[in-house]
């Protein structure tokens, strides 16, 4: 699969890019695992253009995590051309769009989902800023606003016209938020509809729910969010079984727990331990998910202060599930 001029060397899975959580120590690590592409935090258009700190920071991409795309997100094209200009300083393979974000604080300022509500500035949007770089620009859509209003497929039509490389579709409307069903009926007609990639998105959880979105909406890769949450691992799973259909199995608990630890010593190198630590409590509740004693463990994970007391946490982990 090419996005663009850029090769991907398997069309297995796409780390999706979820605020909060995507960061390069996640990103490293799921490339790590085999995600043949990823995809960094959404981060506002706005702040680029007003040299916020932080929004900068978030377009950081490391040589270990390449290929790999930004995200930006905005209502107003202008803003989002300009901040598509100051992304390829991090000489990003591609520029996505977010317009699936269904988070309140995005889509209720008019980015975002929102945008699904409006073809037309979508698609001025999506010009601007094909127009404003040279390297391949991405967007990401759900199925609609509402289910009143299912037009991915519309969406789409004017991506492609407007000049996008590949189009990945979250199989959910913005009301629906994650809750169930995921629509692959509208995902197999937005492949059907449009000719540049089309990346499926939802639920994708191991190898078997991967090749079965493959199977039922014809796309060309699949994307992974919340089943990579603790679980790293689920690329090679997915790869595993695209290729040989090889079932592998979930690591044993002394495993997931080196990974944990090695994944949140990697957020402290890049961010220092006292802001790392504390982000990366999410990510440990995560990795414990499903052992036994879980939930005091994950209240525990909640609480830790150091790479020392995570460590003798994971530790404690291992020996109560050995």
């Amino acid at each position: 699969m090419k996005i663009g001029n850029t090769e991907l060397d398997s069309r297995a899975a796409a780390l999706a890019p979820m605020a909060g959580v995507a960061d390069m120590a996640f990103r490293e690590l799921c490339v790590g695992y085999g995600a043949a592409y990823v995809v960094s935090e959404m981060v506002s258009s706005k702040g680029i253009t007003m040299s916020d700190r932080k929004s900068r920071q978030l377009l950081v991409l490391s040589e270990r995590e390449r290929p790999a795309a930004v995200q930006i997100f905005g209502d107003d094209p202008v803003i989002m051309a300009r901040s598509a200009e100051e992304c390829l300083r991090y000489r990003p393979q591609a520029i996505d769009i977010n317009m699936g974000c269904p988070a309140p604080k995005i889509s209720g300022n008019g980015g975002g989902a929102a945008l699904m509500k409006n073809p037309k500035k979508a698609e001025e949007i999506i010009r601007a800023v094909v127009n404003a770089v040279d390297v391949p620009v991405t967007v990401k859509i759900r199925a609609g606003w509402d289910n009143d209003s299912i037009n991915a497929v519309e969406i789409a039509k004017r991506a492609e016209q407007a000049g996008v490389s590949a189009i990945t579709v979250h199989g959910r409307t913005k009301q629906q938020m994650y809750a169930p069903p995921v629509n692959k009926e509208i995902i197999a007609a937005v492949k059907r509809s449009v000719s540049v990639p089309v990346i499926g998105n939802g639920d994708i959880v191991d190898g078997e729910s991967a090749a079965k979105m493959i199977e039922d909406t014809g796309c060309d890769m699949v994307m992974v969010g919340r089943g990579a949450l603790g679980r790293p691992w689920v690329f090679s799973q997915i790869s595993a079984f695209l290729k040989h259909e090889a079932i592998l199995p979930e690591p044993p608990v002394s495993e997931r727990m080196r990974v944990m630890v090695r994944h949140i010593e990697k957020i402290c190198e890049y961010k220092g331990e006292r802001v790392g630590i504390r982000e990366s409590r999410k990510h440990a509740a995560w990795y414990m998910k499903g052992f036994r004693g879980a939930a005091g463990f994950r209240r525990e994970a909640g609480t830790i202060e150091s790479l020392d007391q995570l460590r003798e946490l994971a530790y404690r982990v291992c020996v109560e599930n050995s």
